[in-house]
């Protein structure tokens, strides 16, 4: 169905930025693509910021003017780059766990370097610190965190670690959890399909291990718009080896798919389309379906939700029967792993 294999060559995207041009009161960071970087830092090393009016402008929009008491001691800069297709978390941890700190963020372009107070306009900005009171359903402790992402182009990020009301020393850590889409050049090898039987009213069991499968070499085919099955910066959790079953699934009727792992810390993942009962498109070269599934390891806890190893994807059909086509991947490069599926149908 495919060419063998024959190039082994991951290349990641990124963006070459020359530290020389930004300002010296900005420490750069070298945040690494699908790692998480930490840096250690002081608010000694940094300095007052008398003027905070930039933050409460239209066309930056951070935080407003009644919170500037949580940014009036030191502030220490720190720049970054983020790749298109990404998105990065930032996590301010300070060490003593009674000093009040703030954080902030900016997204620019790759060739804009201003910084506060003369940040004219920025892309996008976010800040967090401590809250004036309680929010709904949520706690806070005493790290702040903020996101940026980006789709087709690269940025510069600026991040801003402020002391609260006139905090000028106490250190902390800054971790940058930086998730990029990876790229590669690699043939395609055939894909490995079974046929799986789905029973209305029944739950079916079926056997199998990653070993049978193989890589899908270009994975961008889950975030097109017309599949939206995962995004870009979900990849690292299918680029072990995929095994794929067809079945179909009656009309008027409820579906459930779940592998199971034999080895509960083997981390697998789970996706499924739905698609007409005539159709044989298959990844990388799936253009579009009706729907499409997806669960793996989730990369942060969920209020009032606990996760296991096991996966679940659902799918309905009202007045037709379809197609499902569910694949069982390896996540972070997974190739080997025996696991049994169970479909239900009602």
């Amino acid at each position: 169905m495919f060419a063998k294999k024959t190039l082994f060559a991951i290349a990641i995207v990124t963006t070459s930025i020359s530290f020389s041009q930004l300002p010296d009161n900005v420490i750069a960071i070298d945040a690494e693509p699908n790692e998480t970087t930490s840096i250690m830092g002081d608010l000694k090393d940094g300095a007052l910021m008398k003027d905070l009016s930039w933050a409460s402008t239209s066309s930056n929009a951070c935080f407003p003017g009644t919170q500037n008491t949580k940014f009036r001691g030191n502030h220490v800069l720190h720049q970054f780059s983020i790749p298109a297709y990404s998105e990065v978390t930032i996590t301010l941890i300070p060490t003593n766990k009674n000093d009040n700190f703030s954080l902030y963020g900016y997204q620019v372009g790759t060739t804009n370097y201003s910084t506060p107070p003369n940040l004219a306009s920025c892309v996008s900005c976010e800040a967090d610190h401590k809250w004036d009171r309680p929010k709904k359903g949520k706690t806070q402790d005493h790290t702040r965190s903020i996101f940026f992402n980006s789709i087709k182009n690269p940025y510069n990020i600026f991040i801003g670690v402020a002391g609260a009301e006139g905090l000028t020393s106490g250190k902390y850590k800054l971790k940058i959890d930086l998730k990029s889409r990876i790229e590669n050049t690699n043939e395609q090898e055939a894909l490995k399909i079974y046929s799986a039987k789905a029973e209305k009213g029944k739950t079916l069991a079926y056997s199998g291990d990653l070993k049978d499968g193989c890589v899908i070499q270009d994975l961008s085919f889950a975030a097109r718009s017309s599949v939206a099955c995962f995004p870009g910066t979900q990849n690292s959790k299918f680029t072990g080896n995929h095994v794929f079953y067809v079945m179909e699934i009656p009309k008027y009727s409820k579906m459930w798919v779940t592998v199971i792992p034999t080895d509960k810390k083997a981390n697998m993942s789970i996706y499924g389309w739905q698609d007409g009962t005539t159709s044989t498109a298959y990844p990388p070269n799936l253009n579009s379906c009706v729907s499409c599934e997806a669960e793996h390891k989730w990369d942060y806890p969920k209020k009032g939700k606990t996760q296991d190893h096991t996966r679940t994807i659902y799918f309905n059909a009202i007045n037709n029967p379809y197609r499902i086509v569910v694949a069982v991947a390896g996540a972070n490069g997974l190739a080997t792993g025996a696991f049994k599926i169970q479909v239900k149908v009602e």
